[in-house]
């Protein structure tokens, strides 16, 4: 089995670099200092660890989890050039197990998409297994407004310098299936192919809001992206929670 973001891990915060990133990290900084958050926390999902470098600078204590390899390895090399100090460890949102319990976590741009509906209570369990009570927890998912009506049964392409892939959708109504084909530079005029299969799960609020309150969480707001108002048509959602 090949491993998760095999391809593309080592690319996936270059690719993603009109996101807004500065942005929507000042958000999750502000949103921590308003829940009095401590200096210790955990960035789960943390890809090539933007979100982890920009709470780092910021003055946090942080951690950097993901399930990715190739995604960890970018991300300690990008925090080394960068001067960052972060840790950085292997794991599942799931099963997540860390060193110690820490302050905050936050688990940014769509890791709970990729968690099934039957197992997002134990993910929560997981997540609040790690945190100090009192602690706070901010999340968030893509929307099924965007599953549904934004990625579903479309292709997207991006033919850049050192990259080339074809991203191809199938919603079926509970979960849209991407297929992404992904070509780089091999030398000599070559081309490497590689293939990459992603799921996520669409999450109704009402479903997310009660699997954290069985598993030891408090909501304090579900509101739009950095957060606007929460409307039908929103992208995305971010959960504002508190370990009780």
């Amino acid at each position: 089995m090949k491993q998760s973001y095999a391809a593309l891990g080592g690319k996936f915060e270059y690719l993603n670099s009109d996101c807004g990133y500065e942005e929507w990290s000042q958000y999750l900084i502000k949103r921590l200092q308003g829940m009095g958050a401590g200096e210790c926390g955990a960035d789960i999902g943390c890809g090539n660890g933007y979100f982890t470098r920009a709470l780092a600078r910021a003055g946090k204590q942080m951690c950097g989890v993901d399930i990715s390899v190739p995604m960890l390895s970018r991300a300690r090399q990008l925090a080394a050039e960068e001067g960052v100090r972060a840790e950085f460890l292997l794991g599942d949102i799931t099963k997540l197990k860390l060193i110690k319990r820490v302050d905050f976590a936050v688990a940014v741009n769509d890791c709970l998409n990729y968690v099934p509906p039957q197992k997002l209570a134990a993910a929560f369990s997981h997540v609040r297994k790690n945190l100090k009570k009192g602690g706070a927890f901010i999340f968030d998912i893509s929307s099924r407004y965007k599953l549904e009506k934004v990625l579903a049964n479309n292709l997207f392409a991006e033919d850049l310098d050192d990259i080339t892939y074809l991203w191809f959708n199938d919603f079926d109504g509970e979960k849209v299936t991407m297929d992404i084909t992904v070509f780089t530079p091999a030398g000599g005029g070559l081309f490497r192919r590689e293939e990459e299969r992603h799921v996520q799960y669409a999450h109704a609020v009402p479903d997310v809001e009660s699997a954290l309150a069985g598993s030891g969480f408090s909501v304090v707001a579900a509101e739009g992206h950095l957060g606007a108002p929460l409307g039908e048509d929103a992208l995305r959602v971010n959960f504002v929670c508190r370990a009780v």
